[in-house]
């Protein structure tokens, strides 16, 4: 048992000795201990076992519970909000409806669901330690659904929920509207920034982010920038790390070091979780709050955090390999501009342009033809990265191929989309003058997805209806898509660009339709 927390020992075997029948899962959740702790644990004692369960023999439970009994009993310190949890039993039942309902988790995401009853005591602390009239919360990723789990609580606090995972943001999306909450989702890859909208937008930050260094730092920076108030604003951090790994743990808080973070509170073991064994089941949560000098850190450090923030998959720290690109995956397109990661042997000449800065501001020079390199694990930037320019043609070159069939109908008013294997190329119609009003209306939203939705669709419909005001047009608008609001094309969900057809269809029948 050399490296176990002796706490942890102690929690274990308090949890055997009753004689109770346990899978390595339960107990690892229960006690908080690391699994090859509490594997090292059990190969030294007789358990019995049936299939996955084990329990300790009477005998054996007899002799450590007297071991227990006369040696130190440590103390268990008070959850901070434990004693007000009784009297949300009902939103903890729903919160295990939603959860065990929601998109199952994706491993190169690094998802692993927290437990109903974490969920619910994350959004009781907030109402404990913060005011939260009027507030304003974000959410940086919420596979765990707390943006939910506040709204119930906590209907007066308005949330923005920034995640890549898009099945999420739909799922959040349809429960929110199911209970009226206010709650709205905005795609982002963190990695290439914060939505514009959700930028000082909070006044309070929750993130549970994948738990490697960059992965932490990065969540944690974008959550910075969120802060509209950087003296009041607060950022609530789950992270847990095994007692085995400290170094690991010392990387992290480095990170957080280097944003100049005050660690105003830490609760060991406040999040529990259904899987991550590997850290006992179990993340401390850290209340962060920022200094004068934290938002200048993360504004220069959030661009540099690797691309590789997750601990699996294409995307984790040890799968460090870069795209290989050249200059015959352009084939016979002459690019005014190459964007990503370029070799810089590749159209020296060529002015290049970050992945981050294409999808943030509208490139000022003119662009006929593009060429793009899509790195590893940032596939579901690709209709993003094409709606952010006007260029006739654009050439993908990604690691692998990418599936097409949606994006053809999304982008259909734009783009015929055609790939061959891992490139994919792009050519702009040019019937931008069809006579059409839905089609008229979506392309120039289309050409225009840096600008905010809400006033680019205003504009359209003020075209195609000529006699309409700004005002009449924009309640027209608010009323079929209120999820368009402060946002652009590049930031709304994929269900959002899907559902965009017939809202604006609604729109030119003069509202009426449900957003």
């Amino acid at each position: 048992m050399e490296g176990m927390d002796p706490r942890r020992v102690h929690a274990a075997l308090s949890l055997l000795v009753d004689g109770r029948w346990w899978t390595l899962a339960d107990l690892v959740r229960e006690s908080a201990a690391p699994r090859r702790s509490v594997e090292a644990l059990l190969a030294g004692l007789a358990v019995e076992r049936d299939g996955d369960r084990f329990r300790l023999g009477a005998e054996q439970g007899r002799q450590v519970g007297e071991v227990l009994e006369g040696g130190h009993r440590p103390f268990a310190a008070a959850d901070p909000v434990g004693h007000l949890l009784a009297e949300y039993e009902a939103v903890v039942e729903r919160l295990r409806e939603f959860i065990a309902g929601a998109p199952r988790g994706r491993h190169v995401l690094d998802h692993v669901a927290a437990t109903p009853e974490t969920v619910v005591r994350r959004a009781l602390l907030l109402g404990a330690r913060f005011w939260l009239a009027d507030a304003r919360l974000l959410c940086v990723g919420d596979h765990d659904l707390t943006s939910l789990a506040v709204g119930m609580i906590h209907p007066q606090v308005e949330t923005v929920v920034v995640d890549i995972d898009e099945r999420i943001l739909a799922y959040i999306d349809e429960r929110a509207a199911e209970l009226g909450l206010s709650v709205r989702t905005r795609w982002a890859d963190l990695r290439l920034g914060l939505p514009g909208s959700a930028v000082e937008f909070a006044d309070l930050v929750v993130t549970d982010p994948p738990y490697t260094a960059d992965g932490v730092g990065l969540f944690v920076a974008r959550g910075i920038q969120g802060l509209r108030e950087q003296g009041s604003g607060r950022v609530l951090l789950a992270y847990g790390a095994s007692d085995r790994t400290p170094m690991l743990a010392l990387k992290v808080q480095n990170a957080l070091s280097d944003l100049n973070l005050v660690s105003e509170a830490i609760y060991p073991d406040f999040n529990r979780y259904s899987g991550a064994e590997a850290i006992g089941s179990a993340a401390d949560l850290y209340v962060l709050r920022p200094t004068s000098k934290s938002l200048p850190a993360a504004t220069a450090r959030a661009d540099r955090f690797s691309a590789a923030i997750y601990t699996q998959g294409p995307q984790a720290v040890e799968a460090r390999e870069q795209l290989k690109v050249s200059a015959e995956d352009l084939g016979d397109v002459r690019p005014d501009v190459l964007v990503g990661a370029w070799p810089k042997d590749v159209l020296p000449e060529v002015p290049r342009v970050r992945l981050s800065t294409w999808l943030a501001k509208p490139y000022a020079a003119k662009v006929r033809q593009a060429g793009v390199a899509l790195p590893a694990g940032m596939e579901a930037s690709l209709a993003r990265v094409l709606l952010a320019t006007r260029a006739e043609r654009v050439r993908v070159v990604s690691p692998e191929a990418v599936d097409l069939a949606d994006l053809k109908v999304i982008l259909e008013p734009v783009y015929e989309l055609r790939s061959d294997g891992p490139v994919i190329e792009a050519v702009r119609r040019t019937d931008e003058h069809r006579d059409d009003s839905v089609w008229r209306i979506l392309r120039a939203v289309m050409d225009r997805a840096h600008g905010k939705v809400a006033n680019t669709w205003r504009d359209a419909l003020i075209d195609v209806h000529g006699a309409l005001t700004k005002r009449q047009t924009r309640a027209m608008v608010a009323e079929v898509a209120p999820w368009a609001r402060d946002a652009t094309l590049l930031e709304l969900p994929m269900h959002r660009l899907r559902e965009l057809p017939d809202a604006i269809r609604a729109s030119l029948a003069g509202g009426g339709a449900s957003g």
